[in-house]
């Protein structure tokens, strides 16, 4: 569900997984409210893309206030719901149940840079609980990995970003947020005194990268800033993990030609859009069909 979702992945990748046991298919619009009673009237789960995350999380979360809804804590934090499923609560009823895939993706996209093929090996050992095994295990390794603690750079302060700050900061990242609109960014920090988010303008973005151990770019479009990056900006720092670099849009990338270039010269590790995709599908997966995908 979204708005202007055409182009969207998701359902080729769902489609082949679910190998014709279940429809997947497009409710694209402008009107929130009216793609949400289709939903209601037509489906047993949905995946929410933009601009529609933080919508779908109001929405449940009114629910939850009356009794008919639940989330998870990383859509309660992140303020954000990508993936919302009809279950049945406490007294048998019939309630919404809202979840962060986004949150997952970071997870499993950081731990896969760090150690090739954990997911893989995790999945056929914990099965459903591969992502919280997956997660734990990282937090372990984390002072190997960054000697002296770990910094993450999120860029862009939507749906994603709100997702993938608060899962580097579950890693054990100090996270530093950066926004078109600064204030948009200072607000969702308050929001979450408990993480310490740090805030820098875009202008101090090209610093930012050189002092950063991890980059998300959550951003929607492409931010003129990134041009002035150079290699070594992303040189590892010191005795820590090399650089890894991660992005949420599969579609228009802007972490795409010299700018790839230099993340790869500099010995970087680059997580594209579409190991998101794959890796929140992943996530997602169990929750909407209650079976695991198989690997791919």
């Amino acid at each position: 569900m979204g708005s202007d979702i055409s182009h969207s992945g998701s359902p080729d990748l769902f489609r082949t997984a679910y190998g014709g046991k279940w429809p997947y298919d497009i409710i694209e619009g402008a009107d929130f409210q009216a793609l949400w009673k289709r939903f209601l009237s037509g489906y047993e789960g949905i995946n929410i893309t933009a601009p529609f995350k933080e919508k779908a999380f109001a929405q449940i979360a009114a629910l939850t206030a009356d009794g008919l809804g639940a989330l998870s804590g990383p859509a309660f934090r992140a303020g954000a719901v990508n993936l919302a499923v009809k279950q049945l609560g406490p007294d048998s009823s019939e309630i919404i149940y809202g979840d962060n895939s986004d949150f997952s993706a970071v997870i499993l996209g950081l731990a896969e840079a760090c150690f090739p093929e954990i997911v893989s090996e995790f999945r056929r050992e914990f099965g459903a609980d591969f992502v919280k095994r997956v997660h734990q295990f990282f937090r372990q390794q984390f002072s190997v990995l960054y000697p002296g603690g770990g910094q993450a750079l999120v860029v862009g302060c939507g749906g994603a970003g709100r997702a993938a700050a608060v899962a580097a900061a579950e890693l054990g990242f100090d996270v530093i947020l950066t926004n078109r609109t600064q204030a948009r960014a200072a607000d969702f920090a308050m929001s979450l005194p408990e993480y310490g988010f740090a805030i820098c303008g875009l202008q101090d973005l090209k610093a930012a990268v050189k002092s950063c151990d991890v980059i998300i770019y959550a951003a929607s479009a492409h931010i003129t800033e990134l041009s002035d990056l150079e290699i070594r900006d992303f040189e590892k720092i010191g005795p820590h993990h090399p650089k890894i670099v991660v992005e949420a849009n599969y579609k228009n990338p802007s972490i795409k030609d010299a700018i790839l270039m230099n993340v790869l010269r500099a010995g970087g590790i680059h997580v594209s859009g579409l190991d998101w995709l794959r890796l929140q599908a992943l996530a997602g997966f169990p929750l909407l069909t209650g079976t695991l995908p198989n690997p791919f």
